[in-house]
């Protein structure tokens, strides 16, 4: 499981999983429940350039959102994973 720590969002870390560039699991730490448990949903099962696409630049407040820090956080795994 990989582990990212958000920065301006209400939730404050992303626990996640990847199989064969396939997001398989993803789980929030805090932040608005119902909201990203449908971000969750949504991501897993699609690939991970496809959802990077998707969310990358969605704000919510501080310029970014918890959206946005999951796109983040698959950009910084895909960076260290090559």
């Amino acid at each position: 499981m990989e582990r990212y720590v958000t920065s301006g969002t209400c939730s404050r870390e992303i626990l996640f999983d990847i199989e064969d560039n396939k997001i398989k699991s993803v789980q929030f730490v805090r932040g608005c429940a119902g909201n990203t448990q449908g971000v969750a949903r949504l991501a897993v099962g699609r690939d991970i350039d496809e959802v990077i696409e998707l969310l990358s630049g969605v704000e919510c407040r501080n310029g970014t959102s918890c959206p946005d820090q999951l796109a983040k956080a698959l950009i910084e795994y895909k960076n260290t994973h090559k």
